[in-house]
């Protein structure tokens, strides 16, 4: 088993390769979002997909499914009005209406324990459906 570090107060472990490839994302510009998952039955949290640089928003959001939670961290580049190219990247907690009640409670205990094994996030965005983290909101909390 891969080394994995503990989340102390909901008894879950996160997965070497979320901080891997959180930090290829970071520093190598490899990734453009990486989505995460809880599995329940081994209290492990893993990296469900990734998406590679060519990547965009639309396809995040696409790969967020319909009925169960989700982390996310997509790498938002964009040009300042000063004309400076800048990247931020943004910690997505997906919770839709239709997973289970048990799901949004383990995911939602376990959120700043996964934020603190990612270190260099710079804003969080909370939703429950497409609309409250659709691409305008992610470029005005940018800006």
């Amino acid at each position: 088993m891969a080394m994995a570090f503990k989340m102390a107060t909901t008894g879950l472990w996160v997965a070497d390769e979320c901080k891997s490839s959180f930090m290829e994302m970071k520093w190598k510009k490899v990734h453009r979002y990486i989505v995460f998952k809880i599995d329940e039955k081994s209290r492990l949290v893993t990296v469900d997909k990734v998406g590679d640089a060519a990547k965009g928003y639309e396809d995040l959001a696409a790969s967020l499914p319909t009925d169960d939670c989700r982390y996310a961290v997509f790498d938002f580049d964009f040009v300042t009005v000063d004309n400076c190219r800048k990247s931020k990247i943004f910690f997505i907690a997906w919770a839709p209406s239709a997973s289970r009640i048990r799901a949004k409670m383990l995911y939602a205990t376990s959120k700043a324990q996964l934020r603190r094994a990612l270190e260099g996030i710079h804003y969080e965005v909370q939703a429950t459906d497409p609309t409250e983290m659709g691409f305008d909101v992610i470029k005005d909390r940018a800006q």
